[in-house]
């Protein structure tokens, strides 16, 4: 709870100016670096056992992304989305009558720490809807919490199947939806590139976590089907997220000679665990196959260079979910304006689940977290009328009318489980380090 006293004073401020601000539809800006910033809220020390706004309250939502730790360089950007929605909400008048405020806390892609920042934000903060996390552990480490407070938690990269088959048991009341689609289509989509390559020996690698092993089990699955063999399918190779050296999993994923290898990892460690393979001579003639939890700019850099200075994951291949959407377009020129360089990953699915809480309060008409779940689905799926400006829905929404918000990373239909289905982006490592899509992988 970091500057918690500090924003408890300014809070009374804050609260006494809100509706002077609303009367005059003031943009409220915010930061899109980790902080805590609280209006009307409960002291820290008050118990609060659900977290239901009343709908005259001015919206707040939350942001639960990991700025540091294993996935930091992927969410940092994606941070970075979330108030960009807020402030251009703000500006077009905001929701319900109000601004719209955000508080933004940082994972640090670790379940304990997600766990302690969900509870803040809906405790103390009381936020009706957060976006986050990216880390599926962390997920599901938050989303008990967001579903016992009734705070909707949408998140643009949380991908582990595990969420859907929890959906299915009635877990989540609705309060749960990810704008990324879930990796069971990722690890189908790697299967079927890995075959369309000529593969048909490979071995595993994941991290040993919702997401890699999700993964690791969907592909095992999709690639005997597709005739293929899992070397190490008897003793898969699963490593500690929290290890610092890698050389017994390294050796264990290269043992058998695959032709491939098939390695579900975040940047942090997993570009240890792939030097140790090159340092101990396991890589020589294997293609290395990867997934969206290393796709960064800072990767090739990590796993370091050969003795002949070129990269060793130069030649890498991996899948990742694209963004085809609609407004995708508007939201790279935007992205290009403020931040002066191209949309990251995972960019375009933040902006989607920010802009489907936001959508859903005003088709509402209350700043709750139970009134959002309730409008979900209405504003991001057919019937209604198709939009793709989040100011456009919210003035569609203000006159009656039903929409159908069309994102920026797809059309963002969410079924009752919370998932959406979306396409996969092809990528390589150049000779240079640099990342470029060289594809299209469907699922099917």
């Amino acid at each position: 709870m970091k500057r918690l006293s500090g924003t408890l004073a300014l809070a009374t401020a804050t609260l006494s100016l809100g509706f002077l601000a609303a009367a005059c539809q003031q943009t409220t800006t915010t930061s899109s670096t980790p902080q805590t910033t609280t209006a009307d809220s409960a002291p820290a020390t008050a118990p609060v056992a659900t977290n239901v706004q009343a709908s005259t309250q001015a919206l707040k939502l939350g942001s639960l992304l990991p700025a540091t730790g294993d996935l930091g360089p992927i969410g940092q950007q994606m941070s970075g989305a979330v108030p960009l929605v807020v402030e251009k909400v703000n500006a077009c008048g905001g929701v319900n009558g109000a601004p719209v405020t955000l508080v933004a806390e940082d994972d640090e892609t670790d379940p304990r720490k997600g766990a302690a920042a969900m509870t803040k934000l809906a405790n103390v903060d009381r936020v009706a809807g957060v976006v986050g996390s990216f880390a599926s552990s962390v997920s599901s480490a938050a989303v008990p919490i967001a579903v016992r407070n009734k705070v909707v938690l949408i998140s643009p990269g949380s991908t582990s199947p595990v969420f859907t088959e929890r959906a299915k048991k009635g877990e989540f009341k609705g309060f749960w939806a990810r704008t990324a689609p879930p990796d069971t289509y990722q690890a189908e989509a790697l299967a079927q590139l890995a075959k369309k390559r000529g593969f048909n020996k490979v071995s595993t690698v994941v991290i040993n976590n919702d997401y890699g092993v999700g993964f690791e089990k969907a592909f095992v699955q999709t690639f005997k089907k597709l005739g293929g063999t899992i070397v190490n399918e008897s003793r898969p190779t699963r490593y500690d997220p929290k290890a610092t050296t890698f050389e017994t999993e390294a050796a264990a994923a290269f043992a058998g000679k695959p032709q491939a290898v098939i390695a579900v990892m975040y940047e942090e460690t997993g570009s240890i665990l792939l030097k140790s393979a090159y340092e101990q001579g396991l890589m020589q003639g294997v293609q290395v196959m990867l997934t969206d939890g290393v796709k960064s700019a800072t990767f090739p850099g990590k796993v370091g260079k050969k003795d002949d200075g070129k990269y060793i994951v130069t030649g890498a291949i991996g899948t990742v979910p694209g963004a085809d959407g609609k407004a995708l377009t508007a939201l790279t020129q935007l992205w290009k304006q403020k931040k002066n360089q191209a949309v990251g990953e995972y960019v375009p699915q933040a902006w989607d689940a920010t802009a489907l809480l936001v959508l859903a309060a005003q088709a509402a008409k209350a700043n709750s977290g139970e009134a959002i779940a309730g409008k979900l689905r209405e504003v991001a799926n057919a019937p209604g009328t198709a939009v793709t400006d989040v100011c456009k829905g919210l003035e569609l929404l203000r006159k009656g009318q039903d929409i159908n918000y069309q994102g920026a990373s797809g059309n963002v239909d969410v079924d009752a489980n919370g998932d959406v289905v979306g396409v996969y982006d092809v990528w390589t490592v150049k000779d240079d380090g640099t990342l470029g899509t060289i594809g299209k992988v469907s699922p099917k």
